[in-house]
């Protein structure tokens, strides 16, 4: 009888704190190991470009972006038809007049 009681505490247990350690969102690669950034994680848009809800260009699209516009990389992507995308969030700006407008998305590359 003791022991199903420790055996049941060591299940709790791993049940409660074994998921802290594990990676949220699956395996991703490293953003530090792609050679075409410089080991940055920051981009500036060279021309207009659209974010989406999903890396998909049939998603919904959530903002139209100006050439020079500020992106961070969250996250990046490649499909089955090798498009890479990124999961970028817009740089904050307090003079922005679109403030409200979503400010994460998914931008193809």
């Amino acid at each position: 009888m003791i022991t199903n009681y420790i055996k049941n505490i060591c299940l709790i247990f791993f049940a409660l704190f074994a998921p802290i350690y594990l990676p949220s969102g699956g395996i991703q690669k490293d953003l530090n190991n792609l050679s075409s950034f410089n080991k940055t994680k920051e981009i500036v848009l060279d021309s207009n470009r659209s974010i989406y809800t999903m890396p998909n260009l049939y998603s919904k699209k959530l903002r139209d972006l100006k050439t020079g516009s500020t992106l961070l990389i969250l996250r990046h992507w490649i499909t089955s038809n090798n498009d890479r995308w990124f999961r970028v969030q817009i740089s904050n700006n307090i003079f922005a007049d679109n403030s409200n407008n979503p400010s994460r998305g998914w931008i193809k590359i």
